[in-house]
């Protein structure tokens, strides 16, 4: 089945619109084709660079998210932001191939290698195959992408429902039938069930589908119709979590708002020497771009002033898949308590960057320099993920330290006072029993402890103090041992802690592992003159 872009007019492909002596161009396309493949394997296999680190905190999440089993998923839906179809999905994942850190993150990259499939599907609608796969490769190579490849939580899930909306608003170009448009208004909708913040995405389907059909208005009101139908019906469950997400919105603060340098952080890479090769590529795209509109102009041809082969509706979609959604993130974040402008959340707008860079070298002429400079791309681009300090890390993990607490505190049954690592921890009641029972203590839930573990918010605030001075006062009547621990975000609890037990107590630090400082308390009276 030939695809919509390859019967476009001019496209970059052997023999558009002439006969082409068979075999001519099958060698040389073999072996391009063959690089831009080896590019894009090189790209996903970036993936797994940390695929072995154990699982960060938000991972927890997911995964006590499922411990209590299939029953308690829906009652603790609204212990997350988003609807708890991932839950469903990972518990079912964890029946079949167990709870490892590597069989969850399977599923994972399961879902973002469908997605990168989907993407370029939707690239080859509107880009010959070179320029697609320059897609997906500049799609799994994207930072974000990477960490979401092995991520247990649902972002490689709303990126492939993300991608599949994006196909079919493409194929809704030449397709005509209420059935597809229905399709899209689900496809959509699916989105929000894997992630509500991924809904900034939805305005740009909506400008899409209006520069997609807008030329047959007979056909636009019907298959808008049908899409905003499905699309409703789809939405209803999603209205109780929007609603909790709203009236909560103060609760979920992780950053400070951005500012006009994360903005455009957000359009362009972080190395010095990605900012040098797009400078580049900027500068021959328009060297290219000239050279053709002068050789047309000589021949009395009318010059395209984009340059690029392709009906002028994909612009505009493309630029509004990926500008849309970032803009949205960022008002929302500098205008209301919500400050979601962070990587994850950008997720969504990786798709249509992606496509920015496929029709970006498509301006590309001859084919062997755009092949070649996107080979040199790739391969800097990889060798920096390799190489980056980090690369073998995945977020931050509580693994290494509550391994050390509990190996420490485990020789005496020692307490432990932990700091909660989520800001919601500061606005709910904590758990008086079995911590890892509940979300803000999710590290817990898959590497428990065996002693006797004390709640603290995640702030120093009157609840923690209150918390930390009725222990305090129990451990010095016992002469008790006991050990701290808090993520970097919670040292002046730990500080607070320190000063508060120094006249009874001896502190050590016993390490610090991701940001994670554990400490240890020992009687005074203990230690011997």
């Amino acid at each position: 089945m030939v695809s919509f872009g390859s019967t476009l007019e001019g496209v970059d492909q052997p023999g558009a619109g002439q006969r082409t002596p068979d075999g001519l161009h099958s060698g040389q396309d073999r072996w391009q084709s063959a690089i831009y493949l080896l590019a894009l394997a090189v790209s996903i296999a970036v993936w797994f660079i940390a695929v072995r680190f154990p699982l960060w905190l938000d991972e927890t999440g997911s995964y006590w998210q499922i411990s209590a089993g299939f029953s308690q998923i829906w009652p603790r839906r609204f212990a997350t932001l988003s609807f708890p179809a991932y839950s469903y999905v990972l518990w079912l994942w964890s029946k079949l191939f167990g709870t490892g850190e590597i069989a969850f993150r399977s599923l994972s990259i399961l879902a973002m290698l469908a997605a990168t499939w989907l993407l370029y599907r939707a690239a080859r609608e509107i880009f010959d195959r070179d320029c697609a796969l320059v897609a997906v490769t500049a799609f799994c190579l994207n930072p974000i992408v990477v960490f979401a490849s092995i991520d247990v939580r649902p972002y490689a899930f709303g990126i492939l429902a993300t991608n599949a909306a994006i196909y079919i608003l493409f194929r809704l170009r030449r397709d005509h039938s209420n059935l597809l448009a229905m399709l899209f208004g689900v496809a959509a909708a699916c989105i929000l069930y894997f992630h509500l913040i991924f809904g900034a995405i939805l305005p740009a389907l909506i400008l899409g589908f209006i520069f997609v059909k807008w030329g047959d208005r007979r056909v636009f009101w019907r298959q808008l119709g049908f899409a905003l139908l499905a699309f409703a019906l789809a939405f209803l469950p999603l209205i109780p979590q929007i609603l909790y997400l709203l009236h909560t919105a103060g609760t979920h603060v992780y950053e400070p708002a951005p500012d006009l340098q994360r903005l455009v952080a957000a359009f362009l890479p972080t190395w010095a020497w990605v900012y040098f090769g797009a400078a580049a590529l900027l500068v021959f795209a328009v060297t290219t771009l000239l050279t053709r509109l002068k050789a047309r102009s000589k021949r009395g041809e009318s010059p395209n002033l984009i340059g690029l082969a392709a009906e002028r509706w994909r612009i505009p979609v493309i630029a509004t898949l990926a500008l849309v959604p970032i803009f949205i993130l960022f008002g929302v974040s500098v205008a209301t308590p919500m400050h979601l402008f962070i990587a994850r959340h950008r997720l969504v707008a990786v798709p249509g960057l992606a496509l920015c860079w496929a029709l970006l070298l498509s301006a590309f002429r001859p084919r062997i320099v755009r092949l070649l400079f996107w080979a040199a791309f790739v391969a800097g681009i990889t060798y920096s993920n390799c190489t980056a300090p980090f690369s073998r890390v995945h977020g931050y993990t509580w693994k290494f330290a509550l391994d050390l607490a509990e190996k420490n505190a485990s020789i005496d049954n020692a307490p432990v006072l932990i700091c909660s690592d989520f800001p919601e921890s500061d606005y709910a009641p904590l758990p008086v029993d079995s911590p890892g029972k509940s979300i803000f203590f999710a590290q817990l839930s898959y590497y428990p402890l065996s002693v006797p573990v004390v709640p603290l918010p995640r702030a120093l605030n009157s609840v923690a103090m209150e918390a930390g001075t009725r222990f305090l006062k129990q451990a010095e009547e016992k002469h008790e041992r006991f050990l701290a621990l808090a993520f970097y975000k919670s040292y002046p609890t730990l500080e607070w802690l320190w000063h508060s037990a120094e006249g009874s107590y001896s502190v050590r630090k016993l390490t610090v592992s991701n940001g994670i400082t554990v400490l240890e308390f020992d009687p005074r009276s203990n230690l011997v003159p």
